[in-house]
């Protein structure tokens, strides 16, 4: 099952606000960066990079859900934001995005899947920050339970724990 919380501003908020800030620009991340975009970026907020703080990830809305993956034995929670509303927040435009690891571990997701799947950059596992020795701090995952075409090699390799950076193509 797949849980999210969104936050909505008023329709009416929404104008009175328009003409205020013609164009959103992404904020400075205050502490450590965790995740940093490159590539085609709209809305960058440290040159041409946009980057993240834990902080900035978390005011994202948030998603969680609990799936098998063939990392660990059992099921487990996932909770982050969605990786379109994190490439949103960066004004994002591409077709292909390279996510590297810590590791440098490098795979190429298209950029349909963020539209087409609740892709997350899991932030949780169980309701608990995760370390980098399990696969933290960041773990780009789907939600392998909810649709039978992501339980395979494909998506399996796609996810990327210990994420570090996306670049926009």
């Amino acid at each position: 099952m797949i849980t999210s919380r969104r936050r909505v501003l008023g329709h009416g908020a929404a104008l009175l606000l328009a003409p205020a800030c013609p164009a959103w620009s992404l904020q400075a991340p205050l502490g450590e960066v965790m995740l940093t975009l490159t590539g085609k970026l709209m809305s960058p907020n440290d040159g041409a990079m946009a980057q993240f703080d834990m902080a900035m990830l978390e005011k994202l809305p948030q998603t969680s859900f609990a799936t098998r993956t063939p990392w660990y034995a059992q099921p487990r929670k996932f909770t982050g934001p969605l990786m379109r509303d994190v490439l949103r927040e960066a004004g994002a435009k591409g077709s292909t995005l390279r996510v590297r690891a810590l590791n440098d571990y490098r795979v190429d997701i298209p950029f349909e899947d963020t539209q087409r799947y609740d892709l997350i950059i899991a932030r949780l596992l169980d309701d608990q920050p995760m370390a980098v020795r399990d696969k933290g701090p960041l773990f780009a995952i789907y939600p392998f339970d909810t649709q039978p075409e992501l339980r395979n090699a494909v998506y399996y390799s796609r996810s990327a724990w210990q994420l570090r950076t996306i670049e926009v193509r």
